[in-house]
């Protein structure tokens, strides 16, 4: 696939363009919005009875509160799902259920409750990027000795729901998996972050599939500090981190930089243009020659720049094509080794594989005149009361006086002979049929046979 790009050109945001998104999420989820959508979700909502005994504290056995409880559960989750929340903060999930300037008493509890069962994560609770594996696993056990104190402070910090982040991950996948045709991507920490939305949603996103095996974290500091991510995009687990997937995160983050300098070349060339006519529109033809030879620049360092950007990403394809092949070399090397091991030559494979493939010919032969002796020996009623009239007819032939109604009484004909003929048809039918079973079984048992041979000539250890 060389020449072909492995991933589509996606802008790449800048700090201040992922402000505005957030600042627009924010402003979107004012209290009029999530009001609105919590009354489409929850009809009687504005119902004073119910709501009073909604907004009561827990109090009591669990049975009692337990309907409360994941009502307030499942609300907090639809209204973060609608919103596209990951990260909740406990002071924010009480203004969206303020009702006359008061809020649930219970809703502290809701949030420790769905800590302790695991509906949410504190964000302190991630684990750090840039800490080793091994302090990663001392500060997962850590987090479990230590899990009771951790819940009693779970509502003072910002909160992470579980099942949200699984979603958010899968979706995170999927965008990956339509923009790279490898197994496995690598993709630097700001591009990371701009996919999952945030900083500390990328966090909580790669913590999640680190502790899946799906992923793991690069990081160097030789001439500038680079961060990226190394995520499987099939059901293995990601393999382990190499010196050519530092390389390969080093072209990657140089293609981004070549990016946003196109993106500005861009800005200049339309910015230089419309005060280029502007100039011309106005009769300032030195002006116009100015911004002319700027116009004139600019599309000559996009045309360098974007020349960069194609050998970049061909020196991209050409390592990842590599990969492919040595992966293809490395089968067949283990293949040419159990041969060799197991004292196999190649003719008696072949032979062995053209045997297969006359048994699979030969089953589907038989497939073949199982369906067209089915087809032909099927009989319908009609056909046999054809037959039952023409043997009434013989009968009848044979002894004129049935059926005259002279003198003599009407005789019912011998039924013995029509049930014996009967009888003898459906026998050769059935006959029909259990040799062709047969056939089946034997043709079957030749293929099975076949295949043990197979089976046997390669898993036989070599003679000593």
């Amino acid at each position: 696939m060389t020449g072909t790009r492995i991933w589509d050109r996606d802008p790449v945001l800048s700090p201040d363009q992922r402000s505005v998104e957030r600042n627009w999420l924010e402003s979107a989820m004012n209290s009029e919005s999530v009001r609105e959508f919590i009354l489409k979700e929850v009809p009687d909502w504005d119902d004073e009875v119910v709501s009073i005994a909604r907004f009561k504290g827990f109090s009591g056995q669990r049975s009692d509160w337990e309907p409360r409880y994941r009502f307030w559960k499942d609300l907090i989750r639809r209204v973060a799902r609608h919103f596209h929340l990951l990260i909740i903060q406990p002071h924010q999930v009480k203004e969206w259920f303020q009702r006359g300037g008061l809020h649930p008493l219970c809703i502290d509890d809701v949030l420790h409750l769905m800590y302790n069962e695991g509906e949410v994560t504190r964000v302190g609770d991630l684990v750090d990027l840039r800490s080793g594996k091994l302090s990663r696993i001392f500060k997962k056990l850590r987090l479990l000795a230590l899990g009771l104190s951790n819940a009693e402070a779970a509502p003072q910090d910002n909160l992470l729901l579980t099942a949200l982040v699984k979603d958010k991950s899968s979706e995170v996948i999927q965008y990956l998996s339509e923009r790279y045709w490898t197994s496995s991507c690598i993709v630097t920490m700001k591009r990371f972050e701009d996919i999952c939305g945030g900083s500390d949603e990328a966090l909580a996103v790669f913590n999640h599939l680190w502790g899946c095996g799906k992923s793991c974290h690069l990081y160097t500091h030789k001439e500038e500090v680079l961060e990226g991510v190394k995520i499987s995009l099939s059901s293995d687990a990601v393999s382990g981190v190499t010196s050519l997937d530092y390389d390969i995160l080093h072209l990657v983050w140089t293609t981004e930089k070549l990016q946003q300098q196109l993106n500005v070349i861009d800005l200049r060339y339309q910015k230089s243009r419309s005060l280029a006519v502007a100039s011309l529109k106005s009769g300032d033809r030195r002006a116009a020659l100015r911004y002319a030879r700027e116009l004139k620049l600019a599309r000559e360092s996009r045309e360098k720049c974007d020349s960069l950007m194609n050998r970049v990403e061909e020196v991209l394809n050409v390592i990842l094509d590599a990969e492919s092949t040595r992966k293809v070399f490395e089968a067949i090397q283990i293949g040419a080794r159990a041969m060799k091991e197991n004292n196999i030559s190649v003719e008696e494979v072949k032979l062995c594989l053209d045997e297969i493939d006359e048994c699979i010919e030969s089953q589907k032969q038989v497939e073949n005149a199982i369906v067209e002796s089915a087809s032909s020996t099927g009989f319908e009623e009609e056909d046999l009361e054809e037959e039952f009239r023409k043997w009434e007819l013989e009968i009848r032939g044979k002894n004129p006086e049935m059926g005259s109604g002279k003198g003599t009484t009407l005789e019912e004909p011998d039924s013995s002979g029509l049930v014996e003929s009967l009888s003898n048809r459906l026998g050769n039918l059935r006959l029909e049929v259990d040799q062709t079973d047969e056939r089946v079984n034997n043709e079957s048992e030749t293929s099975m046979g076949i295949s043990n041979r197979l089976s046997t000539h390669l898993l036989k250890p070599e003679a000593a």
